[in-house]
């Protein structure tokens, strides 16, 4: 059938020269007589070449779903289960897809992967104790869409800060050493794959989501990630996950994170693209997922408060905020101003990978001090890490019933975070109760943790930099 093709092909083309030819010395239009000059298709191949033909339409048609379609959504749960407190996202990537458990943390700009030891190349990943877990991790060598980035090119060199300068041969791929701030660590080499998305609307559709960066860990230390299969990267960069699809999907991504202490059956979302619990014109339908994905929000959605979106270099990879103040019982606390001024040496930011809120030592003192004078009536205990733990005992064995003071946390733009008691007078153990916030360094960072944004929608309207908010269950 394919030589019978050429044959046509030939015989048209030859034709079109002769024909233009002609043409284009009259000044007239030219008109060509299609011939076939092979034996006529059964029936049987016609049915073949036609099923072949809508094979590629079908495909074609995939491929621009992605591009197409306004939102996708990947489940999002707390870690609680493990022992840590981090929320897990579920993760699908290479081809085919190879399911994996990450953290979700807008710290990073490093999506990684646990990796197979025999795919690392480099001699840069063995210098940190392997400790890949061997039931679950990426293969590259089992994804056809997998591809190591040179340790030669400008990827390598000029956009992966955290790259390694050692490069044996041009053709070895990029080795990275990738640091936190909690003294964790991971290393291996980094490569671009696809990742499988699921896409908004009422069938289920799956697309592949294209260029993303991605690490491939070979060691590794860190309790952080003993119950996860690495991270997925929501941090601020041209590199992370989170901007790279945000950038096809509406320049905004959304999480709505689940009680710190829910089972794992409790689920949210990780929302790229407009997310439905903002728009006033189509609401959520009852008895489904607030955070799930639908039409473009509106800006006057009730209960949904905004201020803008801080993106400063001298804060990156992190999501900046500015904080007017903290109040509680109605009263604003005195702290100075500096703590919430980046150019003094303060500033706030948004991280989903921290458990405990942490307040520079000026703001920390003044909100503990406010909240533990409304609290002195109860016994005092001793807890690590934190300072002021109450027995929330009665006599009679229940729980005290005792009114908590408002926290609120006021932004710019007259934006309020008025968090649930339970955000920030946490349970610690079976009747014991601590104020759950943190003494950080001064000059310094505040940092707003996991469990002060626990049953909150959040969307990074990163195209029009700004954070909106809103109080919501999140479960599905």
């Amino acid at each position: 059938m394919a030589g019978r093709r050429r044959v046509i092909l030939l015989v048209v083309a030859a034709a079109l020269v002769v024909g233009a030819a002609s043409a284009g010395a009259s000044g007239k239009s030219a008109r060509f007589e299609l011939l076939r000059l092979a034996p006529v298709a059964s029936l049987a191949d016609l049915a073949r070449m036609d099923r072949e033909r809508m094979a590629f339409i079908a495909s074609r048609g995939r491929r621009r779903a992605a591009e197409t379609a306004s939102a996708f959504a990947m489940p999002l749960s707390s870690g609680a289960y493990t022992g840590t407190g981090q929320y897990f996202v579920r993760f699908r990537v290479g081809t085919p897809a190879q399911p994996f458990l990450l953290v979700a943390d807008t710290g990073s700009d490093l999506t990684w992967i646990k990796c197979h030891r025999a795919a690392a190349s480099s001699k840069n990943a063995s210098s940190l104790p392997a400790t890949a877990s061997p039931r679950r991790t990426f293969r590259p060598d089992k994804s056809r869409t997998w591809a190591p980035i040179p340790c030669s090119s400008a990827t390598c060199k000029e956009s992966l800060p955290f790259s390694l300068a050692a490069c044996a041969t041009p053709a070895n791929p990029c080795a990275y050493d990738y640091r936190y701030k909690d003294g964790s660590a991971a290393r291996g080499t980094v490569g671009i794959d696809s990742a499988t998305i699921a896409l908004a609307g009422r069938a289920a559709r799956k697309a592949k989501l294209r260029g993303v960066v991605l690490g491939c860990t070979t060691a590794y230390n860190g309790q952080s990630f003993l119950a996860s299969d690495g991270v997925l990267s929501l941090g601020y960069s041209n590199i992370s996950f989170s901007s790279h699809a945000a950038s096809r999907f509406g320049g905004r991504f959304s999480y709505c994170l689940v009680d710190h202490l829910a089972p794992r059956n409790a689920t949210s979302y990780l929302t790229f693209g407009p997310n439905p619990a903002f728009s006033t014109t189509a609401p959520p339908t009852p008895g489904t997922a607030s955070c799930k994905p639908a039409p473009p929000p509106a800006d006057d959605a009730p209960g949904a408060r905004q201020t803008p979106l801080v993106l400063d270099h001298r804060t990156h990879p992190f999501y900046a905020v500015t904080i007017r103040g903290v109040s509680v019982a109605g009263e604003l606390l005195k702290i100075p101003r500096a703590v919430w001024d980046v150019e003094q040496g303060g500033g706030a930011i948004l991280d989903s990978g921290t458990s405990l809120t942490v307040l520079a030592k000026p703001a920390y003192r003044a909100v503990v001090a406010a909240l533990s004078k409304r609290l002195a009536g109860l016994p005092r205990v001793t807890m690590d890490p934190f300072d002021y733990c109450y027995n929330w005992t009665s006599p009679s064995g229940s729980d005290v019933a005792l009114p908590l003071p408002m926290l609120a946390v006021h932004f710019a733009g007259s934006a309020r975070l008025e968090p649930p008691a339970k955000s920030y007078v946490i349970d610690a153990a079976p009747g014991v109760k601590c104020i759950g916030l943190q003494e950080g360094p001064w000059p310094g960072l505040s940092v707003v943790g996991n469990i002060l944004q626990q049953e909150h929608l959040w969307e990074y309207d990163l195209s029009n930099r700004r954070l909106r908010f809103k109080r919501s269950r999140c479960t599905h």
